[in-house]
């Protein structure tokens, strides 16, 4: 199996980064729709439903698979030899970070079945608020790995 990865490396690593990106994409652009939903359109109506089926759709058809498919690759990065040494400090705040961004991916998705049951209580300024966490985890992530810091 490691002779698999290691001859895999470039494949994954490129894999992961675009997975990476569209996981990204909806990270940022989730919490905007919950701003213009909670704002502009309310909890009931057509463009409610219009608003749902977007969130869902985004969620279901784009940062679900996304997000599946950088811990897979991501995981395959781990386990190739050579590639992560525990022995340092970057492998663990990139943990972290992407444990981090696990836990906000799930949070939106809670945001959503409160959408769903017309119960969200947060202001779009909350939402705007929270759409800086998975920047800030980026720059976490990416310093890791880059820098090694």
């Amino acid at each position: 199996m490691s002779d698999f990865l290691a001859q895999s490396y470039p494949w994954i690593k490129a894999f992961h980064i675009m997975s990476v990106i569209a996981w990204m994409a909806g990270l940022f652009y989730l919490p905007r729709l919950f701003v213009y939903h909670t704002e502009q359109v309310g909890q009931s109506g057509e463009t409610h439903e219009m608003f749902q089926t977007m969130e869902r759709r985004l969620l279901k058809a784009i940062m679900n698979p996304a997000m599946i498919a950088t811990w897979v690759f991501g995981l395959c990065l781990v386990f190739t030899p050579g590639i992560v040494s525990w022995d340092e400090i970057w492998p663990w705040t990139k943990a972290g970070g992407v444990l981090g961004m696990t836990w906000f991916h799930h949070w939106l998705g809670l945001r959503r079945k409160e959408f769903m049951r017309a119960e969200n209580a947060l202001t779009g300024r909350q939402y705007r608020m929270m759409n800086e966490v998975p920047t800030v985890l980026m720059v976490v992530i990416v310093l890791s790995v880059v820098v090694r810091f």
